[in-house]
């Protein structure tokens, strides 16, 4: 069974997200979608304002058909190392230093990495910045 993680924040969960967790699915029998913990989510986006709890997001994951499990994370270059899969998939705006620890461990340690475009058009924060107005 190949197994597939990525990591995200999935407040204010939109149909990009839907199409992402579809998308990786593609790439494996087994997705596992690692959702941001409150603290750590802020810390690294110093401009977000999360509508939804950590605890609602994992509900909100976890009820997707293509996930097979959500977990929640603190920084991906820890989390990692104590996951079984094969495939991390990645956004190309994914670039932080915690996200370039964890390529490069998975590069190390023979794991997949795939960069998957972002679904055009559709972004968490312009859905904010929309509903601000």
């Amino acid at each position: 069974m190949k197994k597939i993680i990525t990591f995200g924040v999935f407040d204010y969960f939109h149909l990009g997200h839907l199409r992402l967790f579809r998308r990786c699915k593609e790439y494996g029998d087994y997705l596992i979608v690692a959702v941001h913990d409150d603290k750590n989510a802020v810390i690294n986006k110093p401009n977000c304002k999360l509508y939804y709890n950590q605890n609602e997001r994992l509900e909100l994951v976890s009820g997707i058909k293509y996930v097979d499990e959500a977990i929640l994370y603190t920084q991906i270059d820890e989390t990692i190392k104590g996951v079984d899969f094969d495939t991390l998939i990645v956004g190309p705006d994914q670039v932080n230093d915690h996200f370039k620890k964890a390529i490069e461990w998975c590069k190390q340690n023979k794991k997949e990495v795939v960069v998957m475009p972002r679904t055009p058009n559709i972004s968490s924060t312009e859905i904010k910045i929309e509903k601000l107005k």
